[in-house]
């Protein structure tokens, strides 16, 4: 296995995160922002239009600064279509037009292209002529440059990936006839102009956006006696079934006055504007259909994973409370705890010089007197052993060793212990009064092998803390309930865990297979039948991370031993008894709500922030809230229960979003670890609430056999 940690993890989040936002951004504002089809705008001044704009023929060119408008020949009718196209009615225009042999003109949406560029594909391929009506149906008129530019590029390149082609055909949305053209449309056609097309507008306006009578449109789209015509429909934006039922009607009473139907660019007598696109252009168009393509359904996937999380956190939220509920009457059933039963104590410590006293001291205050205390130190440098030695009681016994990891001290530990029930204890946690006699009275029922305590965080000074403070009440106090309930507890924790001689003998000791022994033994406990239990009276305090840093490298440690462990024991699924509720219950939950759902919040969180800041959607963000209040709720119940006061509950919101953003990155970080079956590195000794702390224990190798590489 090879040492060290993968990378980046920070800037692989950031880009995840930024790409799904850029996602949700045009799946909601741009692909779902165009305006009302066909709603013409006010004319306004227009004595700045040219004569010959105003005067001319619909279609203009400005490229060059000098305007010229180009007519209609006289009985040629130019069939054009806007805003699509569409799935539903774009083919029935297209086997319409195709049963008259009829061409007609597309003006296509940029957006709709990148939805069904098949229809576009299959526009070109019947001989049609296509234009641009702009990717999002704005209006060029009233649009700052940076938008026009961004407007036509975006089209261009769409059609290029859909088509292979290229077009300078251009219909300004809500544009009409070149008499209706006022000093805002000369701008923008100037300005598009600028930009290498050309202007198309309309001689005709049939009028069929506003939903009259098949023939009301026929008889707005038919030109004076004789005169050529630029007839404007749409095959998108709405209901266009009126104007497929009048477009064949149209066709056959114009055939039948002599009228021959054209291209656009045929019935003004200029050559085709359409040009096989570059390459580059068509790599680049076919990617950008891709990424609108997938934006498309960003919205969609989000609704499904928020409404999956949604079921996982509220099953989640009522499973533990109904357990701890539960687990509430089971405790007051218990009788009271022996402190007569005899009890050996292993503490297992590296460089822990600043707190070995103090916890030994408390074990001996304990209330049991028939107590015996191992403490191990294990290769210190600062002199850990000779403060252990400075409690000077004949229960204590001190032995030192190479370092060699927190497996082999706490066995050295096991075999030097006087009695059949062993206790083990972090050397920085101190035990409160009456715990190790309520610990070791579970195990009055001869099916239990292991007994997890209640731990509590003794340094809730500042932020991180605090947080961890939560949720070691709210999560890991609650959840070892609901795991006592299943019979099948995943871990003794190392601050505070009691085991039975004898089950320990069982399963060959504490095993270096993983960085999480505790829980690797808690699940070979389970896997050799014996239950593994929880005592949520018997208290310990012990300190936790003040640093990002520090929490970083304890929670990694967690997650990459847990994935270990779970691993490890998979085939307790299979197996029966106290395994296979190991298996088919705890398993399961382990997966479910210290995995899926960890990685899935930040992008629930980043769903809620856009809602809110953009107005797109407030499900997201209505949906948070409800989650926070709920969390709110179960954390006043656990705390209330643990007997902790409320004043820090308003700190919970920031928990579900910083905090837990945060262990994200740490579920992340351990899964491609373990992918790649790379090693963590040792920690350094860290100073952390005033006090020189103990390096977080770690096995020299791991076993590439724990997770599966």
């Amino acid at each position: 296995m090879r040492r060290g940690t993968p990378r980046g993890h920070w800037w692989v989040l950031a880009c995840v995160l930024t790409v799904f936002l850029l996602a949700l951004f045009l799946a909601t504002s741009v692909l779902h922002g165009v305006g009302a089809a066909g709603t013409s705008q006010s004319q306004g001044p227009d004595d700045l239009v040219p004569g010959s704009v105003a005067g001319g023929g619909p279609l203009v060119d400005d490229r060059d600064g000098t305007p010229v408008s180009s007519a209609v020949h006289p009985g040629t009718v130019a069939l054009t279509f806007d805003d699509g196209p569409d799935p539903t009615w774009t083919p029935q225009v297209l086997r319409l037009l195709a049963a008259k042999q009829v061409p007609g003109t597309f003006f296509v949406i940029g957006e709709h292209v990148a939805e069904h560029p098949e229809l576009v594909r299959a526009e070109a391929a019947a001989g049609h002529e296509v234009g641009l009506h702009t990717f999002t149906h704005a209006d060029l008129a009233t649009a700052p440059i940076w938008r026009v530019r961004l407007e036509l590029a975006a089209s261009r390149a769409v059609l290029a990936g859909a088509t292979g082609r290229s077009t300078t055909l251009l219909r300004p949305p809500y544009s009409s006839t070149p008499d209706a053209v006022g000093n805002r449309d000369w701008q923008a056609i100037r300005r598009t102009g600028a930009l290498g097309y050309l202007t198309v507008l309309s001689t005709q306006d049939s009028l069929d956006w506003e939903g009259g009578n098949t023939a009301d449109i026929v008889r707005q789209a038919v030109p004076p006696q004789g005169q050529g015509a630029v007839v404007l429909m749409h095959d998108g934006g709405g209901d266009r079934s009126r104007t497929v039922a009048a477009l064949g009607q149209y066709i056959d009473t114009l055939k039948a006055r002599g009228y021959r139907f054209t291209t656009l660019t045929e019935a003004v007598g200029l050559p085709p504007q359409t040009a096989p696109a570059p390459r580059l252009d068509r790599w680049y168009g076919a990617a950008l259909i891709l990424l609108l393509q997938a934006a498309v359904t960003v919205p969609t996937a989000t609704a499904w994973l928020l409404a999956a999380v949604a079921v996982l956190t509220v099953g989640r939220l009522l499973l533990l409370a109904a357990a701890a509920v539960a687990h509430r009457r089971r405790a007051a059933a218990r009788g009271l705890p022996d402190p007569g039963r005899p009890v050996s104590v292993v503490v297992p410590a590296h460089n822990e010089r600043d707190t070995i006293a103090a916890c030994v001291r408390a074990l001996l205050a304990g209330g049991c007197p028939d107590i015996d205390v191992v403490v191990v130190d294990d290769g210190s440098g600062d002199g850990t052993a000779e403060a252990a030695r400075t409690v000077q009681d004949p229960r204590v016994r001190v032995l030192t060793q190479p370092n060699r990891g927190k497996p082999a001290a706490l066995n050295a530990g096991i075999a030097h212990a006087a009695h059949d029930v062993i206790l083990m204890v972090d050397a920085d946690t101190v035990l409160a009064p009456g715990a190790v006699a309520r610990l070791v009275t579970a195990f009055d029922d001869p099916a239990v092998g292991a007994v997890a305590g209640n731990t509590k965080v003794a340094n809730r000074t500042g932020l991180l803390p605090l947080w961890q403070h939560l949720e070691y009440v709210m999560s890991f106090g609650l959840e070892r309930r609901l795991f006592d309930l299943f019979g099948a507890s995943p871990t003794v924790p190392g601050a505070i865990g009691a085991f039975r001689r004898e089950a320990l003998a069982s399963c060959g000791g504490i095993s270096a297979d993983t960085l999480a022994e505790d829980t690797d033994i808690a699940m070979a406990l389970c896997r050799a039948g014996w239950r593994v239990v929880y005592r949520s009276d018997a208290h310990a305090a012990t300190h936790v991370p003040t640093t990002v840093r520090e929490l970083w490298h304890q929670r990694y440690r967690w997650a990459y031993g847990t994935l270990q462990s779970s691993w490890k024991h998979r085939h307790a699924v299979k197996e029966r008894g106290t395994a296979g509720r190991l298996g088919r219950r705890t398993l399961p939950y382990l997966l479910l709500f210290q995995l899926v759902l960890p990685l899935a919040a930040p992008l629930l969180d980043a769903a809620a922030l856009y809602g809110l800041t953009f107005g797109s959607t407030f499900a997201p963000a209505g949906t948070w809230a409800a989650f926070c209040l709920a969390q709110l709720a179960l954390a006043a119940y656990a705390l209330r229960q643990d007997g902790e006061s409320l004043r820090h509950l308003w700190l919970v919101p920031l928990q579900q979003t910083l905090y837990r953003t945060a262990l994200c990155l740490v579920t992340a970080h351990a899964l491609v670890s373990a992918a790649l079956g790379v090693g963590p590195q040792w920690q350094s000794a860290r100073e952390r609430h005033g006090r020189r702390h103990t390096r977080m224990y770690q096995p020299r190798a791991t076993s590439s056999r724990a997770i599966g590489t």
